[in-house]
């Protein structure tokens, strides 16, 4: 069956010229296994299936297409030991016009550039556009533009980027949409949606945008004013220096102990950090997947966590042990979701400390009444990347145990030779019988 967010069937929707129309299809089925997805509309019409269990149907109309209707139907296969299942088939009508908001977007190996021409915006104010997640100064729309473009550059891991991947491909998508007014968490109406992505194949150089230091975070927030987050890694439980930006990514050994800090400067006085969450993932993005829990609801998950006592309520540091989750993907980031919160106050987030319940999945704002103005969002900082290293110890042994299955598979094909002769030897022997006929007897 159909769930979230697959269209119903018969619904409109509405595509441009020359810009690519995106169709969400997700199903369940009940023991059976999710295969495939069958198709028909358009021509140049695609399917892919990415790594949360979704299809995705893609179409970009041609000029020819304008004023037209296309429906695009579509069904999905589930597999059983006993045979295929089909689900119901849907069909939406996608119905094309002419560009609207004239745009182009830009694709580096570390940001998406967008571009908005200001006279397709008509009686939209460029003050109540924003990104998915504007907390952050560098996703601010005002720093880049001038008077005839919005112009909008963001990093691949940050500004409520959310990463997809499928078999070949990684993308990464934001979207500009209207707010009512720029302090608002939510709005309940949206002139304007621009959804944007870049993808980039994962056999190419993209991993060249991931291997710098990341940066200190920088943000600005009524109440408290601009604040700098500062994530690091250090070498000690001593946390004196920290590791050298130039020496990234880390080799670290499986088993030895990670250090890290995270310390927040503020112009304004009286206020504590809180860390909600920590987490490792392959790719330096927040929505990536899969992830490593290290700290949940302000929670060590991780056995070999360890807090040490900072040296003021703006900072952090803890240290685990390296995990094997390191050694399963090329490279590994370590995010943290973390807060400003007004010190001694028992009404804010710090205040609760470590809360077990059920983690939501997600890296949100608080809806507090922002009014008293006693806590800040929610903002997600990261470093990395870290990489396994392979001891000298555990390469001996893997030499060892290349040895070892040298000698096992040497004997064994000595074996084998040594059954293939005794086979051979035996048909050999049984072929020199001879054969004579009976005599003949009748009755």
């Amino acid at each position: 069956m159909f769930v979230h967010p697959t269209p119903e069937n018969g619904a409109r929707i509405p595509a441009e010229v020359d810009k690519e129309v995106e169709i969400r299809v997700k199903a369940e089925a009940t023991n059976a296994t999710i295969s495939d997805m069958i198709i028909s509309g358009p021509l140049n019409i695609s399917k892919h299936r990415t790594t949360h269990d979704e299809f995705v149907i893609r179409w970009t109309p041609v000029p020819d297409d304008l004023g037209d209707y296309y429906p695009i139907c579509f069904a999905v296969e589930s597999m059983t030991w006993s045979g295929i299942y089909q689900s119901e088939m849907r069909c939406v009508l996608v119905g094309v016009k002419k560009e609207q908001v004239k745009t182009n977007v830009i694709c580096t190996t570390s940001s998406m550039t967008v571009e908005i021409e200001k006279s397709s915006l008509p009686g939209i104010h460029e003050d109540h556009l924003q990104l998915s997640d504007p907390s952050n100064t560098v996703c601010n729309l005002q720093r880049h533009s001038n008077s005839t473009h919005i112009v909008a550059v963001i990093p691949l891991n940050t500004c409520g980027t959310q990463i997809e991947e499928d078999d070949k491909n990684l993308m990464f998508k934001n979207e500009i949409t209207t707010v009512n007014n720029v302090g608002d968490v939510i709005t309940r109406k949206n002139l304007l949606e621009v959804q944007f992505y870049c993808q980039y194949p994962k056999l190419g150089n993209v991993t060249l945008g991931f291997t710098a230091h990341r940066k200190n975070v920088t943000v600005w927030e009524r109440g408290f004013g601009t604040f700098t987050y500062q994530f690091e890694f250090y070498p000690d439980e001593q946390f004196q220096t920290m590791i050298d930006p130039n020496l990234y990514p880390l080799e670290i050994d499986i088993g030895s102990r990670i250090y890290m800090q995270i310390e927040a400067t503020s112009s304004v006085n009286n206020t504590e950090l809180f860390v909600e969450s920590c987490r490792a993932a392959p790719y330096d993005n927040p929505n990536s997947w899969p992830t490593y829990s290290i700290i949940e609801n302000g929670c060590a998950v991780d056995p070999t966590v360890e807090i040490y006592s900072p040296a003021h309520d703006r900072q952090f540091k803890l240290s685990m042990e390296a995990f094997t989750f390191i050694g399963l993907h090329d490279r590994v980031y370590i995010s943290c979701s973390v807060l400003i919160c007004e010190a001694g106050n028992p009404n804010t987030r710090c205040s609760q400390g470590c809360i077990n319940s059920t983690w939501s999945g997600g890296y949100h704002h608080h809806q507090r009444k922002r009014e008293a103005v006693i806590q800040s969002a929610n903002h997600l900082v990261s470093q990395g990347p870290l990489r396994l290293r392979r001891s000298a110890a555990s390469t001996r042994l893997t030499e060892t145990n290349l040895n070892l299955n040298m000698v096992f598979i040497a004997g064994c094909l000595l074996a084998a030779v040594g059954m293939i002769c005794g086979v051979a030897m035996y048909r050999a022997k049984m072929s020199k019988a001879t054969y004579q006929p009976l005599s003949t007897f009748e009755s």
